[in-house]
């Protein structure tokens, strides 16, 4: 389910948004959420290396050039960010149990 927010970015990171999101064909929204994932999943491994996760952004950045070089069908594009979301999502929980125990 997604959730409103507001969130200022800088114009550097905008613009990177809207490229992202004009260069794959998905909208802004799509683009931040993306750029979250990957930065979430690639911090987290960097954290805690123990945590084992099925996507490494090096797939994620390999898949992303197939689908532009390809040109996939718009069902695949959103089968692989589907399981982007479905790592970050991961990686995420697991980040958040371990600070659970820390407390």
């Amino acid at each position: 389910m997604l959730k409103r927010y507001q969130v200022l970015l800088t114009d550097w990171l905008g613009e990177y948004a809207q490229f992202i999101s004009q260069e794959y064909d998905i909208s802004f929204s799509e683009a931040v959420r993306i750029i979250m994932c990957v930065g979430a999943i690639q911090s987290i491994k960097e954290l805690y290396p123990r945590h084992k996760s099925n996507l490494s952004v090096k797939h994620i950045v390999r898949d992303v050039k197939k689908v532009a070089i390809e040109k996939l069908r718009e069902d695949l594009m959103h089968q692989k960010l589907s399981q982007a979301y479905f790592e970050a999502r991961k990686a995420i929980e697991f980040r958040m149990s371990e600070a659970k125990k820390k407390k």
